[in-house]
């Protein structure tokens, strides 16, 4: 059954819809392998709309927050889920402590690198920053669900702390979860390594030395190291 648009998203959709490119559509989905439907567009005409959008619609109502976010995952084509992403983002300070939930419900649902990489870093990692007393009990509960999107999002919420990183728990992490197979999660524990070696490349080059990762995890972490 086809989705209903909220009420809240029908001005960006038409928007969207009026700028609707096949061809760029065809090669994006292949592009995201198949699994998701697009408009086409370009990133600047995206932002373009998105923000012509906010101007004239401004902010869903708290109250209504989750619904319409829900529908806009809800909704086939993969630029209605940045635009909710980008709401997000820009409604952060309004984030509440049972945000996390639904950052969860987006990261488990129609997961792909395109949108668990922004989640992680630009939603989990501020929110974290903001509600603290939350960090450990989400992450342990991620690292333990068995589910690689989840675990991919604790190695990367800290991607933009810099200075502010906590470098034993990343470094935990890296460890318990370097004897894994999946590429995800080979790429992101050298992914958020890299990141960090920008502000503390000894700590890192010593991690790297005394712990066995696979080589694309070191290749990763050590790319601007050499």
């Amino acid at each position: 059954m086809k989705t209903q648009i909220h009420p809240y998203w029908q001005p960006l959709y038409e928007g969207f819809e009026f700028l609707r490119n096949p061809e760029k559509a065809k090669w994006g989905k292949a592009y995201l392998r198949n699994q998701f439907d697009l408009f086409g567009l370009t990133g600047p005409d995206r932002n373009e709309v998105f923000h012509l959008f906010l101007k004239e619609n401004g902010f869903p109502a708290a109250g209504e927050l989750n619904e319409v976010i829900e529908n806009a995952w809800d909704l086939p084509e993969r630029e209605m889920q940045y635009a909710a992403m980008e709401l997000l983002f820009r409604m952060r300070k309004q984030a509440d402590i049972q945000s996390i939930d639904l950052y969860e419900w987006l990261i488990l649902h129609k997961s792909w690198w395109d949108t668990v990489d922004y989640i992680a870093p630009n939603l989990v990692g501020n929110l974290m920053v903001g509600f603290p007393e939350i960090r450990n009990v989400t992450i342990e509960k991620w690292m333990g669900s068995g589910n690689f999107w989840l675990q991919r999002s604790s190695l990367l919420f800290q991607l933009k702390y810099k200075a502010k990183t906590d470098s034993g728990l990343l470094f935990d992490l890296c460890t318990r979860l370097a004897g894994e197979k999946e590429f995800f999660i080979r790429k992101a524990i050298g992914w958020s390594l890299r990141q960090y070696a920008r502000t503390n490349p000894e700590a890192v080059m010593a991690f790297v030395d005394k712990t066995e990762l696979s080589g694309l995890s070191r290749r990763e972490a050590l790319k601007h190291l050499k």
